[in-house]
């Protein structure tokens, strides 16, 4: 492996840099975002009978953990003096809030995955410019000659690759919790609100 990473040329370098940067970025972002989910409907439950039998401040003590859904639920809770309606609208905005949250860190694993194959191109096109002119230089085209040119080309092409193939595993990985985690908070937008207009209704 170190003989390819050596026949691979300078590129290999830049190449490394980006797969260590981004399994730094995915590894870090994973470990997030798994930390940040809450059984959403086990919560809502919650939040339910504490409304109806302790008021919004007693609810209110159910989601201070931080995590994107109980950061919602909060912000709605906290709007319901104000009505159902602003309680609506604190969800949207908190939601946008958390959504985004929960996707930064993504557009740096998204530049590495474009990156290392571009470098990987590059390499590809320096090892065969240093083919094209071991043959000039030679004025013999013996495979002896062009092999370490193309050598360096194929290897750097696969280098790049192999990192982008990497770290968009981690990428899809990570976009398929942010969804999870964005559902759990619509569905407890959705219960909020049907808590309150249920209440409401039975003054």
């Amino acid at each position: 492996m170190t003989k390819y990473f050596v026949d691979g040329g300078i590129f290999m370098w830049p190449i490394l840099a980006c797969l260590v940067i981004g399994l730094i970025i995915s590894l870090y972002k994973v470990f997030a975002l798994l930390g940040s989910g809450k059984n959403a409907a086990a919560l809502m439950k919650d939040v339910k009978k504490a409304l109806q039998t302790q008021g919004v401040e007693g609810a209110l003590k159910l989601v201070q953990g931080g995590k994107p859904v109980e950061n919602l639920v909060a912000a709605g809770l906290k709007n319901a003096k104000f009505g159902v309606d602003n309680v609506e609208k604190a969800l949207v905005n908190e939601g946008g809030v958390q959504a985004t949250d929960l996707n930064s860190g993504i557009v740096w694993m998204q530049f590495v995955i474009a990156l290392a194959p571009m470098l990987g191109f590059l390499g590809t096109v320096t090892g065969m410019v240093g083919a094209m002119d071991a043959i000039a230089a030679a004025n013999d085209i013996s495979p002896s000659i062009v092999a370490g040119g193309i050598a360096e080309a194929l290897l750097t092409t696969a280098f790049g690759l192999i990192v982008a193939i990497i770290i968009q595993s981690f990428e899809k990985l990570s976009q398929s919790i942010i969804d999870k985690r964005v559902s759990d908070m619509e569905k407890s937008s959705v219960a909020l609100l049907e808590t309150f207009i249920e209440m409401e209704t039975n003054k």
